[in-house]
């Protein structure tokens, strides 16, 4: 599900805007110059706002070798952080898209979160 729109500048943040039933955000992933490590993220996400530190990004590499960033956004008043992928669609566009985590298994193969049958 595309939830935002970002463009690029020359110094390579990305701002946009993502936009749900319940949330509506203008954000900026800035690049981190100084990354202490490799698993240290390679953008930060920036209310564009309030200027806040909201979130995260890394430079993944998709199992059809696409380049995209994955993303990490989270405030306090959130129940669990939203997980997504900002990617240059086949329009050219760069879309940030998210999709449900599926269900996990148990060991006999239903959906941990089915009840009992009456």
């Amino acid at each position: 599900m595309k939830i935002g729109t970002f463009t690029k500048t020359d110094d390579g943040t990305f701002t946009g805007r993502i936009a749900t039933l319940t949330l509506t955000a203008e954000l900026e992933l800035q690049p981190v110059s100084d990354k202490t490590n490799d698993k240290a993220p390679d953008f930060r996400v920036i209310s564009a706002d309030t200027n806040a530190e909201c979130g995260a990004g890394w430079h993944e590499m998709s199992r059809n070798n696409k380049a995209y960033i994955s993303v990490k956004i989270d405030d306090p008043s959130f129940a669990y952080p939203i997980w997504a992928a900002l990617t240059r669609d086949d329009s050219g566009d760069i879309s940030l898209y998210w999709d449900r985590p599926k269900a996990k298994r148990n060991d006999a193969g239903e959906t941990a979160d089915q009840g009992t049958t009456l």
